[in-house]
């Protein structure tokens, strides 16, 4: 019993040096296991004590219209009850720096009570917060003194109003996500929004209303008791406990996919385990006969080696949890932009133990199937070492088909455990075992058309070192599945962040429109067209109009109606339920593309008293509609029945003014409308004085700076690319040194072979050459497959999982290419260095 414990601590105390290496691969693998767990453990536990904090109150109500009649009944109750109450007012507004002469759109927020009522918030100077109730003063975030060039003490201009700004508000506890993705906020009291002449007709106003709600039971109960009324006038009512359970969902998400990049490095070190342990019972064939001979049994050799290979697992995932624990004090500075809470990092041994657990099973069930080689071992290897390299495998081993589906199965239950859900988990472990597949094929096929394509005319160093790829116990397979598989994870995270980070750009519109002018009023449009510089206005568009409604009857059944219905080809209920902003209009846009039925001027006429409608193609599948359905809108409080003769698909990534359903010309030609444009001012002080001069004419029309915008989601998309491709070092990392490794595993070999060179008159120089040829080569071909692979798998997660169109980034492509055929070369060339300095009598001699 003790033989194979006392075989494996003095086998492991003279190969760690070689399977260690490996072992490294593991600590990386687990180091982002532990980290991501620990992370995603940290911001779920924050998320969930400071919930009440994030929302402000237990129970907020939310509006897009001022809380109507029976609404108002609620709130009285909550507040007669004795439950704390506050009230907000956003409106997206214009507004004037008098000392800087310039203007930005800005969310002003209008407050009324204690908001917010859980949770305190920094202000500079100390004690400012509150002061934005006085009369004519204002608090502003940081952003505004530095878009507006201002300064504390200076004014604003908030439509007809003016407030002096007295303090900076630095942290806030309810900023979550894209708070200020519109604008920066200018904080004021609620009688200043209201009497500044920014809530015009068609104005986007959000109304919020906040309650103290301490018990839960209390707070289901309201929601229960009044979800009738909520739903019939489109309030939406939303808890502390909803608000945290949305956040911890997103984020589970994010972190979820960097734990499958963290995997798959983990991975990636399994199979650098494989392949070490491969190479390592080679080398032991004669010892493990030895030790046959000597009266060994075959299952001691074997518990011995596995022992040695659970060790080193063990002692590579122990140091992985311990980085682990490191770098998650790293991960919330890193996605810092985006967490909605402090994020206060706490030790969990759960975590680590389960770290270490994964990294040692990895190792062990990697190793297992190497290592079965061991049992194939006869005593007589001992005397036919100088005749017989091989080991004599059975025909058939269950055992070895037992290991196989052993490590499929370990794979798959990892990645399901991992992944969002099994599905993912499932497409993501089949990926893994595909990837692997089709590299160990193209790792063999290499080899074969090395021997094919052997450059018999080339001169001799370099048939020599390709001449490398096919020789007895080449590198070729073992290199091409450890660098394939880092680029393969690489390659395929490059191209599908680089095309996602592509569709969250806002497209420009033909004319290169970077201004989005809204609420403007009927009577304004002239004087509007005035104050536009001389070509800027969008011909193809010009002056938009926007019309509010509601949906009313499909086909004459009453919405209330059809919310009831369920099964296939019920409508959705937020389609239902939704404002909509209509448009008329003769054409179709740049982004609009007619997929069904006819235009105005093709399409059969209506009734008397019914509009034709194009509507989008996605709307009308969430709706159960085609051309040819009826639905009725409440129009400003008349109804107005429409027939559908078009669907259309927009490409909302294009920066258009793009509606879900355009109107004929005519029908809704006197209805109450808004108006919007788009205009294209290139250089930034021509509009920042085209702005001026509008908020100083008209306060309640807005302007939409998309070159701000793509700032902010800029820093936003900018913070997750960073986290991903900090993940993503790790796979490339762990495929460096699994190809180290693998490099250095056949050193011996490889000395003598150089040894023989310079025996044979060989120089240094030619030897040199010998080298770069064959590890050129190698990290090519490598590179190569790996990248057909993440473009295959990039392609299917592009276009199956987000929907989006794909395209191949060709400079990443090749830029990774470069790096890793550069790698493979220099890391190849270092690691020889024994090879070219070392003279060859004492190789030969085996000193």
């Amino acid at each position: 019993m003790r033989f194979p414990f006392v075989l494996a601590w003095w086998e492991g105390r003279s190969s760690i040096r070689r399977v260690g290496l490996y072992m490294l691969s593991i600590t990386l693998g687990v180091a982002a296991l532990v980290s991501i767990h620990s992370f995603r453990s940290d911001v779920q536990r924050s998320i969930q004590l400071q919930s009440q904090r994030l929302l402000g109150a237990d129970i907020v109500l939310r509006a897009e219209r001022a809380l109507p009649d029976s609404v108002l009944s609620l709130t009285d109750s909550l507040e007669a009850a004795g439950h704390p109450t506050s009230s907000a007012i956003t409106v997206p507004s214009m507004v004037l720096a008098p000392s800087s002469g310039l203007v930005r759109l800005l969310q002003v927020r209008g407050v009324t009570g204690g908001w917010p009522l859980y949770g305190g918030v920094v202000a500079v100077p100390e004690g400012a917060w509150g002061r934005h109730m006085e009369a004519g003063k204002a608090l502003v975030d940081a952003a505004v003194l530095t878009q507006l060039g201002m300064v504390v003490g200076d004014s604003l201009v908030i439509g007809t109003r003016t407030v002096e700004v007295v303090g900076v508000v630095r942290d806030l506890p309810t900023d979550v996500g894209f708070a200020t993705a519109i604008g920066p906020r200018v904080y004021v009291a609620s009688e200043v929004v209201e009497n500044s002449g920014i809530m015009g007709f068609g104005s986007m106003a959000r109304y919020t209303r906040f309650f103290v709600v301490p018990e839960a039971s209390d707070r289901e109960t309201i929601r229960t008791r009044y979800e009738s009324v909520l739903e019939a006038t489109s309030v939406t009512l939303r808890t502390a406990e909803e608000q945290a359970e949305d956040l911890t969902e997103s984020i589970g998400y994010l972190a979820e996919f960097l734990s499958l990049v963290g995997l798959a490095a983990l991975l990636l070190g399994g199979i650098g385990v494989g392949s070490a342990i491969h190479v390592f019972v080679k080398e032991r064939i004669t010892e493990v006969a030895i030790l046959r001979c000597l009266g060994a049994r075959q299952g001691g050799v074997f518990t011995a080696y596995l022992l040695q290979a659970g060790a080193l697992g063990f002692l590579g995932a122990a140091a992985g949890a311990a980085l682990g624990a490191i770098l998650q004090q790293a991960l919330p500075e890193l996605l810092s932009g985006l967490l909605p809470v402090d994020v206060e990092p706490r030790f969990s041994a759960l975590t680590v133990l389960a770290g270490i657990g994964i990294g040692v099973w990895v190792a062990l069930i990697f190793a297992l199937l190497p290592l079965l080689t061991i049992r194939d071992v006869p005593p007589l290897g001992a005397l036919r070492q100088d005749f017989e390299e091989e080991v004599t495998k059975r025909r058939f081993d269950p055992i070895r088909w037992l290991a196989v589906l052993g490590l499929a199965a370990s794979v798959l239950v990892l990645s399901i455990l991992e992944a969002p859900s099994p599905r993912d988990g499932a497409a993501f472990a089949g990926f893994l075992g595909l990837t692997t597949l089709l590299l160990w094929v193209a790792g063999l096929g290499t080899i074969r058309a090395a021997r094919w394509l052997f450059p018999a005319g080339a001169p001799y160093v370099v048939r020599q070192g390709f001449s490398n790829l096919f020789r007895p116990r080449n590198q070729t397979v073992a290199v091409i599945l450890a660098m394939g598989f880092g680029v393969f994870v690489i390659g395929t995270i490059v191209q599908v962040q680089g095309r996602l980070v592509q569709e969250f750009q806002l497209e420009e519109a033909s004319a290169g429109a970077n201004l989005l002018l809204f609420d403007v009023q009927t009577d304004q449009t002239e004087g509007i067209l005035d104050l536009l510089p001389p070509g800027s206005l969008d011909e193809t568009e010009g002056l938009v109009p926007l019309i509010s409604s509601r949906l009313v009857a499909i086909n004459g059944v009453g919405r209330q109606d059809l919310e009831a219905l369920e099964g296939e080809g019920a409508p959705e209920t937020w389609a239902l339920r939704r404002e909509y902003r209509h448009t008329y209009r003769g054409d179709l846009t740049d982004a609009e593309e007619l997929v069904a039925g006819r235009w105005w001027e093709d399409a059969a006429p209506s009734e008397p008293g019914v509009a034709r409608i194009s509507m989008d193609i996605d709307l009308a599948s969430e709706l159960g509609v085609d051309i040819g359905d009826r639905i009725t809108w409440d129009v400003s409080g008349i109804d107005v029945e429409s027939e559908i003769v078009s669907l259309r698909r927009i490409d909302w990534a294009q920066f258009r003014t793009n509606f879900f359903v355009v109107f004929e010309p005519g029908p809704l030609d006197e209805a109450p409308a808004t108006w919007v444009a788009l205009a294209a001012i290139p250089e930034e002080e021509p509009r920042n004085a085209f702005q001026r001069d509008l908020v100083r004419t008209y306060p309640n029309v807005s302007v939409l700076d998309i070159t701000r915008v793509r700032e902010t989601l800029g820093s936003i998309l900018g913070q997750v690319d960073r986290a991903v491709r900090f993940l993503a070092g790790f796979s490339a990392l762990a495929g460096l040194l699994v190809l180290v490794g693998t490099l250095a595993s056949s050193r011996q070999q490889r000395q003598r072979e150089g040894a023989l060179l310079k025996t044979l008159g060989a120089r240094r120089r030619q030897v040199l050459s010998v080298l770069l040829t064959e590890y050129l080569a190698l990290g090519g071909l490598a590179a190569i497959t790996g990248l057909i692979l993440a473009t295959a798998a990039s392609s299917w997660v592009l276009t199956e999982v987000f929907q989006l169109d794909f395209g191949v980034r060709l400079l990443p492509l090749l830029a990774i290419w470069l790096a890793v055929s550069l790698l493979t070369l220099v890391t190849g060339v270092v690691g020889s260095r024994d090879l070219l300095r070392r003279p060859p009598l004492p190789v030969l001699r085996g000193e």
